[in-house]
């Protein structure tokens, strides 16, 4: 099974950019995509052979996140606790896929107490999930964990993204009993990030960070094949990520 995540940053903007082209071309069973930033009925698209879930925002033009799948879940379910549209979850035979789109703690880390709020829910919400099969979790999580996870560490320290609070939720939702795929299978690789300031020419010189994952319960891990950044293909600020699990 292939599972694509992508924060688009504006689905409508990311169509022009050829999200449509890359979304034919992976061929994935399931697709999450984070930061729609639409309403439903804002674009019409035609995924033949895909079931098309959708969690829009109250706010017009924010956050936003969306799932298509070709296997059928056996059920669904929207945001735990937000109205911002941050999450979906979807049940299979044999695990949960779950996407999140992590709220951002803003410049001088203006939202960390909601963040710290989300991170002890959505953590909450995992576990109990974890505590009935396996938990697929995907998505832009808003966060570098380690060091080797940004260009420029120094600097960003206690940043937005890369705060000692945030980076200990991370460390705190491992303990739980989950994977940072990526990290397991590229333990060393340095350079491997998923998103890149609009600013300062950040992508050509790479000096991006790693916020986009994939995570898996750790009973779950053995069946991983495969956890990549598909840093070659363009549309945002963000990358799309790609994880193959063995049947």
């Amino acid at each position: 099974m292939k599972i694509i995540s992508w924060n688009v940053n504006g689905l409508r903007a990311c169509i022009k950019k050829g999200f449509l082209d890359f979304f034919s071309s992976v061929d994935a069973d399931i697709f999450c995509v984070q930061e729609t930033k639409m309403q439903p009925g804002q674009v019409e698209l035609n995924l033949p052979g895909y079931q098309q879930l959708w969690n829009s925002a109250e706010r017009k033009g924010y956050s936003g996140t969306a799932v298509f799948t070709r296997k059928q879940p056996l059920s669904t379910a929207y945001d735990t606790c937000t109205g911002e549209g941050r999450s979906i979850t979807l049940e299979f035979p044999e695990y949960y896929v779950v996407t999140f789109y992590s709220p951002n703690s803003q410049q001088g880390l203006a939202r960390i107490d909601y963040r710290m709020q989300w991170e002890d829910t959505q953590r909450e919400y995992l576990m109990r999930l974890d505590a009935q099969k396996p938990v697929i979790l995907c998505g832009d999580l808003n966060v570098a964990h380690e060091e080797i996870d940004l260009k420029n560490p120094g600097p960003n320290r206690g940043n937005a993204g890369f705060s000692d609070q945030e980076r200990a939720k991370f460390t705190q939702l491992l303990q739980s009993g989950f994977t940072d795929t990526f990290r397991a299978l590229h333990l060393q690789q340095t350079g491997a990030y998923s998103w890149w300031s609009y600013r300062f020419h950040a992508r050509d010189t790479n000096a991006g960070w790693r916020i986009d994952y994939f995570l898996t319960s750790n009973r779950l891990f053995p069946r991983i094949a495969k956890s990549e950044i598909l840093s070659d293909v363009y549309g945002s600020d963000h990358c799309p990520i790609l994880l193959e699990v063995k049947d």
